[in-house]
């Protein structure tokens, strides 16, 4: 069963979440052979005021 973890910045949509989700299901499938419902995709978001870039939160830098 592949477990695929995402992190990423907050801000997305519900439905750009579900194409990501969807598109790496489709991705294990295609690459690995995995059968689609053994694959599990988990998102997970973080804050835009505990994500650095450069030094500086990406609230800070307006992302």
């Amino acid at each position: 069963m592949p477990i695929i973890h995402v992190h990423l910045m907050e801000g997305r949509t519900d439905e750009q979440k579900a194409g990501l989700i969807d598109a790496l299901t489709d991705a294990a499938i295609e690459s690995i052979g995995a059968p689609r419902e053994s694959v599990r995709v988990l998102l997970i978001e973080i804050p835009k005021t505990q994500f650095g870039i450069g030094g500086k939160t990406a609230f800070e830098l307006g992302r």
